[in-house]
């Protein structure tokens, strides 16, 4: 009964059409030949108060029930005309509140999302919002002007997207250690300036390159550290491994105890018979 509760029902309306409370449905289909209609549930996106979201709430379209066939440019066609679009994010599920993003790769696209999806359509103007929730429909996604691959075409295509140029890669990646070294290089500089100078309350920043500099390590010099760790291992003798070496090192410690305990009451009797009286 709670389950039944928490659930979002799907009810279809006077006219038929599924509606999902507090969404607009809007119809589309993947071809002219597709007789039934697919429904794409939308409404603004909106946050509770105080919590920061990385898509304005007024010009920002939040979409449900995005099939695994409407790509981000298929969503950018069929909602441009209610105004221009600046960006669209397809994601597995919705996002509560902002979170760190790395920067997308030129060359490597993340794995894509099984299944259907939701979208977020920023829009340019808030106005856009409200059209595209006064859409009707149905929309085709697949057009002779904008053709969208499926099955095998699209499995094939995607492969061959995943592979990236070998001379386009390496520009890339040769750019992006430039700008590391630059980087690195300019930490650096800004380091051994800094070093020695006291600051505006006097205090002087202490660190590691005052140290004495610590040589790296090569293959060949680590190989022979872990060998010298290897022949002082087996030098070693294994004690206490085996269950009569557990029993005999008990038997000798408790040997130990008796021998002591033995030489000490010696050595009180003796400090007790120089301790006696003698008058004469």
């Amino acid at each position: 009964m709670v389950a039944r509760r928490r659930k979002r029902a799907v009810r279809e309306s006077d006219s038929g059409v599924p509606t999902l409370p507090g969404y607009s449905a809007i119809p589309i289909k993947f071809s002219e030949k597709q007789q039934s209609s697919h429904y794409l549930y939308v409404r603004e996106h909106k946050v509770r108060e105080g919590t920061k979201s990385p898509w304005p709430p007024k010009r920002t379209l939040f979409v449900l029930n995005v099939p695994p066939y409407c790509t981000e440019e298929c969503l950018l066609r069929l909602l441009s005309p209610c105004g221009p679009v600046q960006s669209v994010e397809l994601q597995e599920k919705p996002e509560l509140a902002e979170s760190p993003k790395e920067p997308p790769s030129k060359f490597f696209h993340p794995k894509p999302v099984p299944g259907f999806q939701v979208a977020y359509v920023l829009f340019q103007k808030p106005g856009s919002v409200s059209a595209a929730l006064a859409l009707k429909g149905p929309l085709l996604v697949s057009t002779e002007s904008h053709p969208v691959r499926s099955g095998v075409l699209k499995w094939i295509r995607d492969y061959t997207d995943s592979v990236p140029d070998p001379e386009a890669l390496r520009v890339e990646v040769d750019a992006f250690m430039e700008t590391y070294d630059r980087k690195i290089a300019e930490e650096e500089t800004k380091a051994k300036e800094e070093e020695g100078v006291p600051d505006e309350e006097g205090w002087v920043k202490v660190t590691r390159r005052g140290r004495r500099p610590v040589l790296p390590r090569t293959e060949a010099a680590s190989l022979r550290v872990l060998e010298r760790e290897r022949r002082k291992r087996a030098r070693k003798e294994l004690l206490n491994f085996y269950a009569w070496q557990h029993r005999e090192t008990k038997m000798e410690h408790i040997a130990q105890l008796r021998k002591k305990f033995e030489e000490d009451k010696q050595r009180i009797e003796l400090m007790r018979a120089q301790r006696k009286f003698r008058p004469y």
